[in-house]
């Protein structure tokens, strides 16, 4: 549920944690423990903490997409699972896509696109349409990922293949499905030969 900083504060009282507060405990938690479960936890909370707009500006002051992007590069599968969920979940603002987009982003994203984590997949799908401008569009719909949107829309996972079919409709040109289509018959012609 969407809050405002009013209705936070009324909530909160006067002697309770603030929410600025509360994220920055998380933050550090997350930075100080060598526990993978906790962070696990915290990265977890703060990826949830990100549906919420009232929490944008927090999460800048707190360099909380810097922490999502990093923890994308992490061998742990739930640690990039809720990393890519958090950027997912906050990429829609402005602010945060541009941040994101600067930040190499779009790259970091399409790396989960290979994990074995359907999680993971689905919210790198979404969060590469929600990334989606006209100035990363090239990027975002490249070759290679046009041609793993299309192996993705046969999968036996419908939640995964279906995700894929919106992606190839919505945001790939027909020249850019076409090309795609050449490396897949490329490659499945080599395959057969060898």
């Amino acid at each position: 549920m969407f809050s405002t900083k009013e209705q936070l504060d009324k909530r909160t009282g006067p002697y309770g944690i603030g929410r600025l507060s509360y994220l920055q405990s998380l933050v550090t938690e997350y930075q100080d423990t060598n526990s993978l479960e906790s962070k696990q936890q915290v990265l977890a909370n703060l990826a949830n903490f990100a549906y919420d707009p009232v929490n944008y500006d927090y999460f800048r002051t707190l360099n909380v997409l810097d922490l999502f992007l990093d923890a994308i590069e992490e061998t742990d599968d739930q640690l990039v699972e809720f990393a890519v969920g958090g950027i997912c979940n906050c990429c829609l603002d402005k602010e945060n896509k541009e941040y994101i987009l600067k930040n190499n982003g779009v790259q970091l994203v399409i790396k989960c696109l290979s994990s074995s984590n359907e999680e993971t997949v689905l919210s790198a799908i979404t969060t590469l349409m929600y990334l989606t401008t006209p100035n990363s569009k090239t990027e975002i719909c490249s070759v290679p990922v046009v041609e793993c949107m299309l192996r993705f829309s046969q999968a036996s996972n419908k939640r995964i293949g279906n995700l894929a079919e919106v992606f190839l409709q919505d945001y790939c040109t027909h020249q850019q499905k076409s090309e795609a289509l050449k490396i897949q018959a490329q490659f499945s012609n080599q395959v057969n030969t060898t």
